[in-house]
Parts: C-alpha cells; sequence; structure tokens
C-alpha cells in the first residue's frame, strides 16, 4: 500500500510509520519538520496542513491516509477555539475533498479517546457511549469523526477511527503540558519540581505508543461494518500512581505542586477496549510498568546525548 502519514513527524505519526514500513509499505510523511526519529525509507513531504495545494500534491499516488495531525492541545484549543476549528476541521474537511477527488481508498483518523466521550456515565467506556466533550478539543475530534462518517455516506470514502486513550513512551514531546507521563520523567530526571491540576486522583488510561501504531495498521484492512474502535490499555491510573512508580523507579522523592483543578478535565476516564481485541485481534503488548520503564531509558540516554 502507498500511504501518507500527515503528521508523520510527530509523536505518534512516526511509529505508525515504523510499523507501516515493517509491513512492506510505500510510506510518505508530511509535516513542516522532519523528525530525527524518522526512518530514511520515509519519504518526507515537508508542507502546511492548511495550505490545501500542499495537501494536494502530497497526496498524488497515495491510497491510505493517516490523519494523525493535531494543531492544538486541550487547555489551548479551550483558549482559541476559533483556531482550533480554522486550523483542525476546516483543514480536514479540505483534505477529505482532495481525498475524495483523487480516489483515496481510505482515511485512518487518530481521535481522542480520552475527550470526546466527556465526563462518563459508566466505567470502562465502550464505543456506544454517549458523546459529549467537555472541551473544544474534544469538539473538533468528535466534528471530524461525523465528516469522516458524512464523506463515507455521501461518497463512499472509506474510514476507520481510533480513539485513542492517553499514548505514552519514547520519543513523547516533553515541552509543555500534554502527555503527563513523558513531562513527570523529564522532570523527575532533572529533580524538578512537577506540577498538576487538582489533588492528583484524575485518572487517565495509558497506552505506549507502538501499540497504538500497531492498532493503528491492522485497521487498514479492516472490512467490518464497525469503523470506531477505543485503542487503550483498558485499566486506569491517576496522576499520583504514576508519580509514585516513577519515584520508585529512580529511587526519588518528587516535590509536587498542586494547583486549582480545570474544568476542562474529565475526573476519570478507562476505555473498553474489548471491540479492537474481537474485530482487529489487537490488544496491548507493553504494560504500565515495562512501558514506564523504556520511557526513562530513553529519557536518560537523550539526556546524556544533548
Amino acid at each position: 500500500m502507498n500511504c501518507i502519514v500527515f503528521g508523520g513527524g510527530g509523536f505518534i505519526g512516526s511509529h505508525i510509520c515504523d510499523e507501516l514500513l515493517s509491513q512492506d509499505n510505500k510510506v510518505r510523511a508530511f509535516g513542516r519538520t522532519r523528525s530525527n526519529y524518522l526512518s530514511r525509507d520515509v519519504e518526507w513531504y515537508q508542507g502546511d496542513f492548511c495550505k490545501a495545494s500542499d495537501v494536494e500534491n502530497a497526496l498524488d499516488e497515495m491510497e491510505v491516509i493517516f490523519h494523525v495531525i493535531s494543531t492544538t492541545i486541550p487547555q489551548t484549543s479551550n483558549e482559541s477555539p476559533d483556531k482550533d476549528i480554522e486550523s483542525n476541521v476546516i483543514s480536514t474537511l479540505r483534505m477529505l475533498e482532495i481525498a475524495r477527488i483523487k480516489k483515496i481508498k481510505k482515511v485512518i483518523f487518530i481521535s481522542s479517546g480520552g475527550t470526546v466521550y466527556g465526563i462518563p456515565e459508566n466505567i470502562p467506556i465502550n464505543e456506544k457511549h454517549v458523546t459529549n466533550p467537555i472541551s473544544s478539543y474534544g469538539v473538533h475530534k468528535l466534528t471530524i469523526e461525523k465528516y469522516l462518517m458524512l464523506y463515507f455516506y455521501l461518497y463512499g470514502l472509506d474510514y476507520a477511527i481510533l480513539r485513542v486513550s492517553n499514548p505514552y513512551g519514547i520519543r513523547q514531546p516533553i515541552i509543555g503540558s500534554q502527555g503527563a507521563i513523558g513531562i513527570f520523567i523529564n522532570k523527575a530526571l532533572n529533580r524538578e519540581v512537577i506540577e498538576i491540576w487538582g489533588d492528583g486522583s484524575v485518572v487517565r488510561d495509558y497506552i505506549y505508543v507502538t501499540d497504538v501504531a500497531k492498532a493503528a495498521s491492522l485497521v487498514v484492512n479492516n472490512n467490518s461494518s464497525l469503523k470506531i474502535f477505543n485503542i487503550g490499555s483498558g485499566e486506569g491510573k491517576s496522576l499520583l500512581q504514576i508519580i509514585q512508580y516513577i519515584e520508585k523507579q529512580l529511587d526519588i522523592k518528587l516535590k509536587v505542586n498542586f494547583k486549582n483543578e480545570r474544568k476542562l478535565d474529565v475526573p476519570k476516564n478507562i476505555l473498553d477496549i474489548n471491540l479492537a481485541l474481537n474485530i482487529l485481534s489487537w490488544k496491548p503488548s507493553i504494560s504500565f510498568e515495562e512501558g514506564i520503564n523504556k520511557t526513562i531509558d530513553f529519557m536518560k540516554v537523550e539526556m546524556l546525548q544533548k
């Protein structure tokens, strides 16, 4: 298959590129800056996702699209929802129109299992749970999902949606406020104060990034009528539990600064992943403990190379 990964230079996208290459696909990665982690076997296309001509040219000779680009995170999306819609939803809609014209076979969208459901009515959350996001980020993800469904209904453009929980692992950015595990490990290795919103009791479902990439590759050949899959560990960890495990592995005591909780934070989110298991024959292969250890080792090496 000729595959393009929009956001291929990023955290999740670069791992999807690796997984696709391992299965002998032709892989093109699209983004503004090529990642040093990308294989030389990945064709790089430098472009702006908000620029239709860049997207159109990048889709030449492609068959499958992996849409991993997001220009915002939950916090920044709430601060500028108009920019969130313009850069993410409108740009994606332009991409879908180009994909339709170019007769792309399938679009695979990395959505957000942590935000599209909002405050859950029951735990674990399955794919039939009501979607009621409480952040602009979740709204834009859900809106893109709806446009994928619409283009399938109107034009037959096939799609798959992966509602990913909270991905973490090697190559995760440590700048900003997104990605608790990566940020916590970096702070711990540098003996810096960890800041968290609330009392640390917020529970999330964390999934190692290579397991996400594996799920993305498996869904390419899924011919089931089911097109939306939760991708997570199926287990929940609180922020305090993460900190405690990092302390144990590094044999240190971390200082934590507790800040006022944010309205955009869902108190508890754990995904039901049985559908992916039954339809895609997918399940996470990296445990929470193993994933944390791999990430610590990776960051230690990165620090030594700076």
